[in-house]
């Protein structure tokens, strides 16, 4: 169990951070600005840059909020 845990942790972190840096890459110096523009809350949004769970559904809607696929968006930092 503690393994799974770590990788869950593990991965949640790699989320955040691709999260955080398509942001940056999309010209939003703001997760606050990003949020508020895509309709998403601001405080979950910035949970979810710190790695913090999220479910399948927000992911999908952030990663429409960046205009990119999934494929486009899981094709760096989760080899």
């Amino acid at each position: 169990m503690e393994e799974k845990e770590f990788l869950k942790d593990e991965v949640l972190k790699k989320l955040g951070k691709r999260i955080k840096e398509i942001r940056i890459a999309k010209g939003y110096s703001s997760y606050e600005y990003f949020a508020y523009e895509h309709n998403i809350s601001r405080a979950q949004y910035g949970r979810y840059e710190k790695g913090e769970d999220l479910r399948f559904s927000t992911l999908a809607k952030v990663i429409n909020a960046f205009g990119m696929t999934m494929n486009e968006f899981f094709a760096d930092g989760f080899e």
